[in-house]
């Protein structure tokens, strides 16, 4: 429930505006009105990164400690990684935004994208950005990154775990963790792209966007 309505927010922030700015051509934010949709955008993109990790506990306890589950994931536990999803997140937003509120904005003032985001944003600043550009993509994407493969590797685990205990269960393990491998990957491919690639291109960051905020919501119910 919590993760549609993390994408329902997502959608809501960014598509009616994209909507709105390819049917009017009125293609105009506010300073103010860029840093609110920045700022909630990592705020939503933490809270479902830490939740797709909890995703993955609960998958681990599930299939590889069945009759521990209710222990362990008792809904104190699940109040609990809620709670700690949405103060990491909004940690997380903070300090991105504090890095580049301050920044001296002087010259160009256009970002071709569907939506606001650091990595388009500093490039607007009067200043040298390098070390700022490389703060984003550490506190972003190397996190974004690391935090995929230690997914991936979970899934593993568990997987080689049901192996070998019985090669029938590996099947249903398979089937029960697709949907959320699936799900893992349309999230952090995107984030991945946008903040590691070091070739960035126009045309693909817009495909990603309409990628991570109109496909990726729609599809993510039906996974």
């Amino acid at each position: 429930a919590n993760l549609s309505f993390i994408d329902f927010c997502l959608s809501t922030l960014t598509v009616p505006k994209m909507i709105s700015d390819l049917y009017t051509g009125y293609q105009i934010i506010s300073f103010q009105g860029c840093v609110v949709q920045m700022f909630l955008l990592h705020v939503l993109g933490g809270s479902e990164m830490v939740l797709l990790m909890a995703m993955a506990l609960d998958r681990y306890v599930a299939i590889c400690k069945p009759l521990h589950y209710l222990a362990v994931m008792s809904p104190q536990m699940c109040i609990l990684l809620l709670f700690g999803a949405w103060v990491i997140s909004l940690i997380h937003a903070v300090a991105q935004l504090a890095f580049v509120v301050h920044l001296p904005f002087c010259g160009p003032n256009e970002i071709d994208s569907f939506y606001c985001d650091l990595p388009w944003f500093i490039k607007l600043a009067c200043t040298d950005t390098y070390r700022m550009g490389f703060m984003i993509t550490a506190n972003s994407g190397f996190i974004s990154m690391g935090t995929f493969f230690l997914l991936i590797i979970s899934y593993i685990f568990i997987l080689v775990t049901v192996w070998k205990r019985s090669s029938d269960g590996l099947s249903k393990a398979l089937s029960t963790l697709s949907a959320h491998i699936t799900v893992v990957v349309l999230f952090f491919g995107p984030c991945i792209f946008i903040y590691m690639w070091p070739f960035p291109s126009v045309p693909v960051d817009k495909f990603l966007a309409i990628l991570d905020f109109i496909i990726t919501p729609i599809l993510n119910p039906m996974i």
